[in-house]
C-alpha cells in the first residue's frame, strides 16, 4: 500500500536524490501526518471528554502536536528544496535537520505538559466510564499510529532523511503510550483501581525521554558528523583505481543536507610524471567520480618522488617509526631536503581522533627517535583526520 501511494502521488520516485522529488516525498508524508492525526485528536479528544479520561484526552493533544510537526516538517522541505542563493551557496537542504530538530523538542514540551497534568491526575484521582467505545478509539489509534511510523519511516529510508526518521519514532512512541492508556482503562474497569494518573505519568517520562535522544540523533548532522565509513572505503577505491593514482589523504567531507555533499582529498601522483597528464587524470576523477557518488569532489594533486631508493628507504623508516608509536598513526608528503650539516625530513603525521598525545609530545618523540637513525631533522605537521577509519593502507 506504502509503495502504491509513493508512485501515486510522486513521478519519478526513484530519483531519490533530485531535490523536487524529495520535496514531494515531504509533502507526501507531511500531507498525510497532517490528516490522519487530526482524525485521531477529534476522536480522542471527545472520548476523553465523555468518559472523562485523562490519559485519553493527553493523548488526543499530542496527536494534536503531531499533526503541528507535520506542517513543520511541510514547510522545512518546502523550503529545503530552493535552490541555492547568494545568501546560503550551498542551498537550503539542511532545513531537513532542522525541522527534525524542531519535531524532536516537540516532543519534549509534549512530554513535560503530559508529566504535569498527570501528577495532578495522580493527587486527586476522579471516577471515569468505560465502554466498548473506549476500546475502538484507542485500538484504531494504535493501529493508525502504527501504520504512520512505518509509512514515514519507509519514506524516511528512501530520501535519508533525519526528519522523517524522527516523525517516524515519534509515531512509534504514540504507539506505546496509546498502549499504556488501553492498559490502565483494562485494570480500572476490571478491578476499579485509578492509575489512569500512574499510566499517564509513565508514557509521559517515555515520550520525554525519547526526545531527548531525538534531539541528540537529529543535532548530529547540524553539528558535522564524521561520514559513513563505507563511503570512505567507496571513495578512496574509486579514486585509486585509476592509473596514476598513488594514494590519497587529508580527506574531508562535508554535508549541507540529503544531495548536497562537498568533498576534499589530496591525491598522490607520481613525482617524474609529466604533470599535464596528471592533471588530466585528476580532472576526470573529479568528474566521474563526483557524478558517480552524487558529489561535488575537488582534488589537490600531490606530486610523490617513488624513484629515488635512499628517499623510499628513509619513509619507509620513519614510516615504521611512527607506527611504533601507535599503530593507527600514518604520515604522508614525505620529502627529503639534504644539506651538509644534516638532513631535513619534512613529512605529516595523521593522527586519530581521541588520540591521548598532544602534537607537541608526539612531535617530540618522533624527533627523538629520529634523531637515532642518523643526524636527521624532521619538520612535522600533525593532521588530525575527520574521516576516519581504522588504517588498513600501506602508508
Amino acid at each position: 500500500m506504502i509503495q502504491k501511494l509513493i508512485q501515486r502521488f510522486i513521478p519519478n520516485w526513484q530519483d531519490t536524490q533530485n531535490a523536487a522529488v524529495r520535496e514531494r516525498y515531504g509533502t507526501l508524508a507531511a500531507s498525510v501526518g497532517i490528516l490522519s492525526n487530526i482524525f485521531l485528536f477529534i476522536i480522542k479528544i471527545l472520548t476523553g471528554l465523555v468518559f472523562n479520561s485523562i490519559a485519553i484526552t493527553a493523548d488526543a493533544v499530542n496527536n494534536l502536536s503531531d499533526a503541528g510537526s507535520s506542517v513543520i516538517t511541510l514547510l522545512a522541505f518546502k523550503i529545503a528544496g530552493k535552490p541555492a542563493d547568494i545568501e546560503h551557496p550551498y542551498g537550503h537542504a539542511r532545513m531537513e535537520y532542522i525541522s527534525g530538530m524542531a519535531v524532536s523538542f516537540i516532543i519534549i514540551l509534549l512530554g513535560l505538559q503530559l508529566m504535569n497534568s498527570s501528577f495532578q491526575k495522580i493527587l486527586h484521582p476522579e471516577q471515569m466510564t468505560v465502554s466498548i467505545l473506549t476500546y475502538v478509539v484507542l485500538m484504531i489509534s494504535i493501529l493508525t499510529k502504527l501504520w504512520q511510523g512505518t509509512f514515514n519511516r519507509v519514506l524516511g529510508k528512501k530520501i535519508s532523511s533525519e526528519a522523517l526518521l524522527a516523525t517516524s519514532a515519534d509515531s512509534m512512541n504514540d504507539v506505546f503510550a496509546t498502549s499504556a492508556v488501553l492498559l490502565s482503562t483494562i485494570v480500572y474497569q476490571f478491578t476499579s483501581i485509578p492509575i489512569d494518573g500512574w499510566m499517564g505519568m509513565a508514557v509521559a517520562v517515555f515520550i520525554t525521554i525519547s526526545g531527548i535522544k531525538l534531539v541528540m540523533e537529529t543535532g548530529n548532522p547540524l553539528l558535522g558528523e564524521a561520514p559513513d565509513p563505507q563511503f570512505i572505503r567507496e571513495l578512496e577505491s574509486s579514486i585509486t583505481s585509476y592509473d596514476g593514482v598513488i594514494g590519497i589523504h587529508d580527506l574531508q567531507v562535508h554535508n549541507y543536507g540529503p544531495g548536497r555533499t562537498f568533498a576534499s582529498v589530496h591525491a598522490e601522483v607520481p613525482a617524474h610524471e609529466d604533470i599535464l597528464v596528471s592533471h588530466d587524470i585528476i580532472d576526470n576523477i573529479e568528474r566521474e567520480v563526483g557524478k558517480q557518488m552524487g558529489i561535488n569532489l575537488v582534488i589537490h594533486m600531490d606530486p610523490v618522488i617513488t624513484n629515488d631508493e635512499q628517499i623510499n628507504q628513509l619513509k619507509d623508516q620513519i614510516r615504521s617509526l611512527v607506527k611504533s608509536i601507535d599503530s593507527e598513526l600514518s604520515i604522508h608528503d614525505f620529502r627529503v631536503v639534504s644539506g651538509p650539516s644534516h638532513t631535513n625530513l619534512v613529512f605529516d603525521v595523521v593522527v586519530p581522533p581521541k588520540f591521548s598525545t598532544t602534537d607537541r609530545e608526539l612531535k617530540q618523540q618522533i624527533y627523538t627517535e629520529a634523531k637515532k637513525l642518523g643526524n636527521y631533522f624532521c619538520v612535522i605537521t600533525v593532521d588530525h583526520n575527520y574521516a576516519y577509519i581504522p588504517d588498513t593502507s600501506h602508508q
